[in-house]
């Protein structure tokens, strides 16, 4: 059977293209050894699912691990104790059985007339005594079941056998019990309470820190790769396209896997540069699960949504703290990460544009009928930049006066993007490189066709700043290997002027400036 780039449910090295994850599952191995309970918890097609496979894959000889989810039961096993213990006593017997375990060990499950959470705990203390070997038990989607108050009272229960194994030896319970999910445990009771009754007390509060890093870096993409060469023989540059994907993806396990398959599958396996952008332009405009929760999520929380737009599109710089609720849901859905300067990043390219496609949307519905487009901006199959930046600029001064300005100074990067978005929508993209967005100046990079446009978005500051705005977009071109590039000033100041855009030389680059 020929192996496959897989983006759905848990991977199988057998059957999938996968990275090396010794480093991490070790890191793992280790907790469960301590006898430590711990969640993963990560955004969403972040391998999670695929870490529970491999425990259970590489641990059974030396533990027996049980894995379990309540996703799909509905509703029934929630309506009492007695049918929860009922539910999770069937759950642990159908799956002893499916292993052939001894009948004494499955008979404690299926022949029980527990009926209350501290039945179910004497259960659990007999069952891990007779095991011959310690149990390690996995609880998958746990998201589904942490809004009802049972599980979180069977959390509490394992909590307190946890406690109790100093007194009573490691095998009166389980040795390890691992939880998946998108939440932080400490977040399960603040989905349960009133707004007014937020508290962050968890039933989970004995759970070691889980640290483990889960992004693919360039060198374990570059390991997948390879394996896939070794029976595909494209020839492609490895190192390169590795570096090119981590790019756009910062190492997203979903986002690496999919542009792969797109390319293998889709693409005619052209594992080039070019390849990897075309792969992520049409995942970028797939719509997926993993998309539709994240933008789900800014519908879901009005303050997440104020955040993100704030970094996203108005480029304000803030430093990362874990302690803000906030920056954690953001963190936590995998939205965003912090630099080395810990200052707040949207976690990925294709995030980025995903996120700006989102407010363009947006803003488009608002705007109907202001950012119209009447004329072609594409010729010859070239885009036309200079027209773009020209035209925009008259419809700015066309449809926006004096009382917009405050509009205009938070909403400006915004309205150009969506006035370039439907210019080259389905031929294009754009990013905004990461390095350059603060609240001052944003630099777009446009693909379009074979050609790349260098803009960036200022925001007035006076002469002396716009002349090392100049200076700073002539180095970024330089770095770019790009000889031309656009500046476009908003100015908001009382004394603005509109002038007419123009070329310019500045430090041997040719730049287009308009002000706004």
């Amino acid at each position: 059977m020929r192996k496959k780039f897989n983006i759905t449910g848990s991977c199988n090295p057998e059957r999938h293209y996968m990275v090396d994850s010794k480093k991490r599952f070790k890191a793992v191995e280790d907790l469960i050894d301590a006898g430590e309970y711990f969640t993963i918890n990560r955004a969403r097609q972040y391998g999670k699912t695929t870490m529970l496979y491999m425990i259970w894959r590489r641990l059974s000889e030396r533990y027996i691990v049980v894995p379990m989810s309540f996703e799909g039961l509905g509703d029934s096993p929630f309506t009492s104790e007695e049918a929860f213990v009922k539910t999770y006593s069937n759950l642990m017997g159908r799956y002893l059985t499916s292993q052939k375990e001894n009948d004494a060990l499955v008979g404690i499950w299926q022949n029980n007339t527990a009926k209350s959470m501290d039945e179910l705990a004497l259960l659990i203390t007999d069952f891990c005594r007779e095991a011959p070997k310690p149990v390690v038990v996995t609880i998958d989607e746990v998201d589904k079941s942490s809004d009802n108050q049972l599980f979180l009272n069977f959390l509490g229960m394992l909590r307190n056998r946890y406690l109790e194994r100093d007194l009573q030896g490691m095998s009166s319970t389980f040795h390890s019990v691992i939880l998946a999910g998108v939440y932080d445990v400490k977040n399960l009771k603040v989905k349960l309470r009133p707004e007014a009754e937020k508290k962050y007390n968890s039933p989970w509060n004995i759970a070691a820190d889980f640290n483990i890093d889960m992004t693919f870096h360039p060198e374990e993409i570059a390991q997948m790769l390879s394996d896939y060469e070794k029976d595909e023989h494209t020839g492609m540059d490895i190192p390169a396209v590795s570096e090119e994907i981590y790019k756009y993806t910062t190492g997203y396990p979903f986002l690496v896997s999919k542009i792969c398959k797109v390319i293998d599958e889709q693409l005619d396996k052209d594992w080039t540069i070019n390849g990897v952008q075309t792969a992520t332009k049409q995942t970028i405009l797939e719509k997926n699960t993993l998309f539709t929760s994240l933008t789900k999520n800014l519908e879901n929380y009005p303050e997440l949504k104020q955040f993100i737009f704030a970094i996203s599109i108005n480029g304000e710089e803030v430093t990362y703290d874990m302690n803000n609720p906030v920056m954690d849901f953001a963190t936590m859905f995998s939205i965003i990460r912090f630099d080395t300067r810990r200052k707040v990043r949207i976690h990925n390219i294709i995030f980025e544009e995903v996120l700006n496609n989102y407010f363009i949307a947006e803003q488009t519905i608002n705007n109907l009928g202001k950012l119209r487009m009447q004329m072609n901006y594409v010729r010859n199959g070239r885009l036309d930049m200079e027209l773009v930046i020209t035209r925009f600029a008259d419809l700015m001064h066309e449809e926006y006066r004096e009382s917009t300005v405050p509009f205009l100074e938070k909403e400006g990067r915004l309205l150009f993007l969506t006035f370039l978005k439907p210019i080259i929508n389905g031929t294009g993209f754009y990013y905004v490189e990461p390095q350059t967005r603060d609240n001052r100046r944003m630099d777009l990079v446009v693909s379009y066709g074979s050609e790349e446009f260098i803009i960036e978005l200022k925001i007035w500051r006076g002469e002396k700043y716009e002349e090392q705005g100049r200076d700073q977009l002539a180095s970024y071109l330089t770095t770019r290997g790009s000889a031309e590039g656009y500046l476009v000033t908003f100015d908001f100041s009382k004394n603005r002027k509109k002038t007419e855009p123009h070329w310019i030389e500045n430090n041997g680059k040719r730049i287009f400036e308009v002000t706004i």
